[in-house]
């Protein structure tokens, strides 16, 4: 093993979720993303985030949110966070996007790091 052996990179990791939201439910849910990106934005780890409305094109989500975390290790803490969050408002997350007819995309990402040679 060598003495001069590279440090772990640590790489940002991108969550990245998409919302389709009836008309009528569109208050409600900006209302409590609003919310959830207080709470993220408070964690440790906790980089940016990006909250979009689509205004144009063919795609089928109209609300994407965009968060950066400093590394893979966060999001489980950020989770937590949330589901503590949740635990004390009483709210079923799934159950409500459920009942407002919002249907949910969500995935994470990291940097792509090109093709190898």
């Amino acid at each position: 093993m060598s003495s001069q052996s590279k440090p772990a990179v640590v790489a940002p990791l991108y969550r990245i979720n998409k919302y389709t939201v009836p008309l009528e439910a569109r208050q409600q849910f900006v209302e409590l993303v609003d919310k959830t990106l207080a709470v993220i934005r408070k964690q440790d780890g906790y980089v940016k985030d990006l909250f979009l409305e689509q205004h144009a094109g063919p795609g089928q989500f109209d609300f994407i949110t965009m968060i950066e975390f400093a590394s893979a290790d966060v999001a489980p803490k950020v989770a937590a966070a949330l589901v503590d969050y949740d635990r004390q408002l009483g709210l079923d997350r799934e159950a409500l996007m459920k009942t407002l007819g919002i249907r949910t995309d969500f995935a994470s990402y990291r940097a792509f790091g090109g093709l190898a040679a």
